[in-house]
């Protein structure tokens, strides 16, 4: 008998429209001939689950299941695919926990602390993992253009410290730009971010482990000629994806073993994309971790897969049937 699998989509980030085409992708990768599967959609309050027909009905959140075809129907597993709150940060994945339904991704208190910059950087500092100098600032706290001049530096970034994508983000390259930065980034996340500017090439690694198996997949290396990897970099284009990254043996070696050891140290689980930046005499910082990458066909981990001779319909069962 097929197992009921909803791909969950959405969100209350700037991300839901990213979200919702990265369902489109796990959707089209997914074994259909082993899953039945349906998109739920969840923005705020309104949850739904996306019939064949294209219709929407909505999902009873005691139990998470809905009517189909006159029935009750209920999922066997959760394949979380939101970006930014609340299926990335914990939230949603308490809520499973609660109903004990399996789902794709870190647990809570995993998924917390990644999605966290912050607190994620001063916990892996304390393994070892290197990382760039930064500060936090809540918000109804202020902080002076000297003090970033002094404790951090220009140029910086200056960032949501809480988020799941590149909104609000602002390379600061001037003194006279640190305040409008704090601004913006503060109309994304209720605590900012404001970080060292390291100079480098970025790469990022997916890894996925299951209980009989580890996978690390090919570095893929970013090049933009924008300022920084932003959302148009990402989304619009406006980049350069390299995979395998040109990277020597010994590089690329360690980067696989980091992304390894990241994955145990905080008990990871499903995939992950660790981002980096290789600075000069080869020294890799750890920039930051997603636990809900995009899926859609020309994301970092559908080329990564491809890259490494593997199928994404492969890779997903592994994620699926490794929860039962």
């Amino acid at each position: 008998m097929k197992r009921t699998i909803a791909i969950v989509a959405g969100g209350d980030s700037s991300e839901l429209p990213v979200s919702l085409r990265s369902a489109q992708g796990i959707y089209s990768f997914m074994d259909k001939e082993k899953y039945d599967l349906f998109i739920v959609e969840i923005e705020g309050h309104r949850w739904e689950t996306v019939l064949p027909d294209g219709t929407k009905v909505p999902v009873d959140r005691n139990d998470f299941s809905f009517q189909y075809n006159g029935e009750k129907k209920k999922f066997d597993f959760a394949y979380i695919t939101i970006h930014g709150t609340p299926g990335e940060n914990g939230i949603l994945q308490g809520y499973f926990d609660l109903i004990g339904l399996p789902y794709s991704t870190c647990n809570v208190l995993v998924s917390a602390i990644t999605f966290n910059k912050f607190t994620l950087n001063q916990y892996l500092k304390g393994f070892g993992i290197r990382v760039s100098e930064s500060l936090i600032l809540r918000k109804g706290f202020e902080i002076s253009d000297q003090e970033v001049m002094e404790k951090i530096g220009l140029p910086c970034f200056v960032k949501p410290n809480a988020g799941g994508s590149s909104f609000g983000v602002t390379k600061v390259k001037t003194q006279e730009e640190i305040q409008t930065a704090i601004e913006k980034a503060f109309i994304e996340s209720d605590e900012v971010m404001i970080e060292a500017f390291m100079k480098g090439t970025e790469i990022t690694c997916g890894c996925y482990k299951t209980k009989d198996k580890e996978v690390v997949f090919p570095i893929t290396e970013v090049v933009t000629s924008n300022e920084f990897f932003d959302y148009d970099a990402k989304y619009n284009g406006q980049v350069q994806e390299i995979t395998p990254a040109r990277l020597s043996e010994d590089t690329t070696e360690r980067v696989k073993l980091i992304t390894s050891a990241i994955y145990d140290i905080l008990g990871c689980s499903g995939i992950i994309r660790i981002d980096y930046i290789i600075t000069e005499g080869e020294k890799v910082n750890l920039l930051e971790i997603n636990t809900t990458p995009g899926m859609t066909a020309t994301s970092f981990i559908p080329q990564q897969v491809k890259a490494a001779g593997l199928e994404m319909r492969d890779v997903l069962t592994d994620i699926i049937e490794n929860k039962f």
